[in-house]
């Protein structure tokens, strides 16, 4: 196993050395026949050049003899090739020898293939006809002079040094490149690491400029948070079920034992008590035993067209008493002529509305007032719960959906499994629709939710 770090230094040197030496072939190649395309044409002209020497030579003396050109010999000998005279006979007028030239530690150090010895034979023309040849012969194709040789090996030392400050150029850059990427990639993956072992505390505060690292980053801190909450949560939720257990137990015991012990008569009205206690029990039991269906989605619902407007309005007659009982005025405010239909259970859609409406009661003070308000946009129908009860603090509005949750101070003053809520939002999921509150103490709360329209 290697670090990010590591694999993409050696990627990335690994690419600019085989492209550096790939470049360096192909410029070497590219200057090395451009160099021999100038050599060969420079030799040309020389060729040309001598022959149009003999040619204004033969025009002058109208002969050849054994000193014809023979000026010549000392500019060839120094250019490493040989000249060879002929008339137009093919006759040996003069000639160079070979040996001289590849003798000469000059030369020797100059060209590899001094061992082949190569002549082309040109012709000399005067007035139209052939006056003479001449041959020019040398041991390489392309005679090198040493400042040519020099040059060309000054390129190749000029390649292979842009080869090698390349090269270091590229291993400074891949290094920086490399940990722009590992360290924020590294302190990820130990966030990561610590969140799998329980430090769900832990985050990363990297910085980093690459967008996709950024939003790794941000959904690893987001990861932590949520199961942070979601570890406060759990064990508040073992403390809740605990105390609400409890409770009605220890009543239960405490009342049983003194009963036993005689301290309490047995009669009707104590054992009435205990019942009501064993149904409360029995309610909390029913409560987890609904909330566990709806989260192991076992819960079905049987869709059938319901009339919201309609729905709302039995609701409201049927918390007539529990109204008068708290002194509580309701105000059920409905757009006429609107089509309030959707698509769901009638059933859990009541049993979502009571649970609110439950709530707006329980919650409310003595003279209290609720609204009902019934509308409709263009996608949605919207219906807004709002009381004059005690409200939700701040601290605990972002909770309040969750298992057995309940504010402490709700917690001591009103009875309550704090389960409701859960359900009602796990049955408003199952309708794919929203639930939002807004509350602040002391002066009430309001529950909007938004059902899709069907059309």
């Amino acid at each position: 196993m290697h670090s990010i770090r590591r694999k993409l230094s050696i990627i990335i040197l690994a690419c600019s050395i085989l492209a550096a030496l790939l470049t360096a072939i192909f410029v070497n190649i590219t200057i090395n026949n451009k160099f021999n395309e100038y050599m060969v044409n420079n030799q040309n002209k020389r060729n040309d050049r001598i022959v149009q020497y003999f040619q204004e030579l033969y025009k002058r003396d109208k002969k050849w003899t054994a000193d014809s050109g023979s000026e010549m010999k000392h500019e060839a000998f120094m250019s490493n090739y040989c000249l060879t005279l002929l008339d137009s006979n093919k006759k040996l007028v003069w000639m160079m020898d070979p040996n001289d030239i590849k003798e000469k530690e000059h030369f020797n150090t100059l060209d590899s293939k001094k061992g082949v010895f190569t002549t082309n034979t040109f012709s000399i023309k005067y007035d139209g006809n052939v006056v003479g040849y001449v041959q020019i012969g040398q041991y390489s194709s392309v005679l090198l002079s040493s400042d040519d040789v020099n040059f060309k090996l000054s390129i190749n030392k000029g390649i292979i040094a842009s080869i090698f400050f390349s090269l270091l150029i590229v291993i400074i850059i891949s290094l920086y490149i490399s940990k722009q990427f590992s360290v924020p990639i590294r302190e990820v993956s130990n966030v990561s690491v610590k969140l799998s072992n329980g430090e769900y505390s832990s985050r990363t505060d990297v910085e980093t400029d690459i967008l996709e690292i950024e939003k790794l980053k941000s959904s690893i801190n987001m990861l932590g948070e949520k199961l942070n909450h979601q570890d406060l949560l759990r064990k508040r939720l073992v403390s809740d079920i605990s105390h609400e257990i409890r409770t009605p137990l220890n009543i239960l015991q405490n009342n049983l034992e003194a009963m036993i012990d005689g301290i309490i008569p047995v009669n009707s009205e104590q054992l009435t008590g205990l019942n009501d206690e064993v149904i409360r029990f029995g309610k909390l039991l029913n409560n987890l035993n609904t909330l566990k269906r709806f989260e192991a989605e076992t819960i079905s619902i049987n869709k059938e067209k319901v009339l919201l407007d309609e729905l709302l309005s039995v609701l409201c007659d049927d918390f007539s008493i529990a109204l008068k009982e708290k002194n509580i005025d309701l105000v059920y405010n409905i757009r006429p002529d609107k089509d309030y239909s959707i698509i769901g259970d009638s059933d859990k859609l009541k049993q979502v509305f009571i649970n609110l409406l439950s709530n707006a009661v329980k919650f409310s003070n003595y003279g209290g007032k609720i609204w009902i308000n019934l509308t409709r946009d263009k996608e949605n129908i919207i219906v807004s719960i709002r009381d004059t009860g005690i409200g939700i603090s701040r601290e605990d509005l972002p909770f309040i959906f969750e298992r057995l949750y309940r504010g402490d101070k709700s917690r001591n003053k009103i009875e309550g499994s704090g389960i409701g809520l859960t359900i009602v939002k796990d049955i408003l999921t199952l309708h794919s629709a929203s639930i939002a509150v807004e509350s602040r103490v002391g002066k009430g709360s309001a529950f909007t939710i938004r059902f899709r329209d069907i059309d």
